[in-house]
C-alpha cells in the first residue's frame, strides 16, 4: 500500500471506522424515504448495484428485504466482510469501483451514496460512463455528488485513527459529466412535481472541519441527483428542496 495514494487512504479510512461510521450516520434509519421512492420505481425482483456499499446497511439490506437482487461493491475489505455478515442475501465484491466490470445492461438501478466523492476527479467521468452502460433501458441512477469543488484530507476521521480523503467537483461540473455519460440534464421543475429517487449533492467546500461531513450526511436531502435511462432514449433528473432541476430527453 502507498500511504500517499488517495485510494489507499480511503480504503484504510473505512477499514478503521466501519462500525463508527454506521453509528455516527445513523445507518439503521438513513435514506429510508429515498429508498422507498427507488423501490417503487424499480421492477419487482429487479437487480440493483450498490456502488460503495459500505456495511450493506441500510441500502443493500433495505432493497434485498424488498425482494431485489443486490450486488454491492466497496474498496474497503472490512466493510465488505461486515456486509456479507449483515446482509447474507446479497452478493458483495471487494473491488475499487473504477476497476469493476459488469455486463452491459446488467442492472435496473445503480445506487451510490457518498462513494463518488472518494474517487479521484480524473476517474469520475469514465466511471459515470460505465455506470450508464451497466444500466438497463428504463433503469435508475441514484447518487450523491459534490456541490462545491474540494479535494483534501481530514486526519483522524471520526476518531478512528486514520485519515480520510475526498475529491469532488462543483455541481455544474457534475451535471456536465453526467450528461456526457449519456444522462443529459436540463430544465427545471419544482420539488413537489419532480419524479424519481432523491439523494443529494454534498455541499462541502474547501474548508472542512472535523464535523463538516457528519453535518452534510444528516442534511442529505438538501440537494438531489438522479439519472434514468428510459426505453428508447436517455434522461437524467435532479431534484432539490429549493431550486431543483428536472430533465428528460425527447429522443
Amino acid at each position: 500500500m502507498d500511504a500517499h495514494n488517495p485510494k489507499d487512504i480511503v480504503r484504510r479510512g473505512y477499514d478503521a471506522v466501519s462500525l463508527r461510521y454506521d453509528q455516527v450516520y445513523g445507518a439503521e434509519t438513513t435514506y429510508q424515504r429515498l429508498l422507498g421512492d427507488l423501490r417503487r420505481r424499480t421492477p419487482a425482483g429487479g437487480t440493483v448495484l450498490d456502488l460503495g456499499c459500505g456495511s450493506g446497511v441500510p441500502v443493500a439490506r433495505t432493497l434485498t428485504d424488498a425482494g431485489h437482487q443486490v450486488t454491492g461493491i466497496d474498496i474497503s475489505g472490512v466493510q465488505i466482510c461486515r456486509a456479507r455478515e449483515l446482509v447474507p442475501q446479497a452478493e458483495f465484491i471487494h473491488v475499487d469501483a473504477t476497476a469493476a466490470t459488469f455486463d452491459l445492461a446488467s442492472f435496473d438501478a445503480v445506487v451510490s451514496f457518498y462513494a463518488l466523492i472518494h474517487v479521484p476527479l480524473a476517474e469520475q467521468p469514465s466511471l459515470l460512463r460505465k455506470i450508464a452502460e451497466w444500466l438497463r433501458p428504463g433503469g435508475w441512477f441514484v447518487a450523491t455528488t459534490g456541490h462545491c469543488a474540494w479535494t483534501g484530507v481530514e486526519e483522524d476521521w471520526l476518531g478512528g485513527g486514520a485519515p480520510m480523503w475526498w475529491s469532488h467537483a462543483d455541481a455544474a461540473t457534475n451535471r456536465k459529466w453526467i450528461a456526457q455519460a449519456g444522462l443529459p440534464l436540463s430544465g427545471r421543475s419544482s420539488y413537489r412535481k419532480g419524479a424519481g429517487a432523491m439523494p443529494c449533492s454534498l455541499p462541502a467546500c474547501r474548508s472542512v472541519p472535523r464535523d463538516r461531513h457528519t453535518a452534510d450526511h444528516r442534511a442529505a436531502d438538501r440537494h438531489a441527483l438522479t439519472g434514468q435511462l428510459p426505453a428508447g432514449g436517455h434522461s437524467a433528473e435532479t431534484q432539490g428542496r429549493e431550486q431543483p432541476q428536472l430533465s428528460r430527453s425527447t429522443t
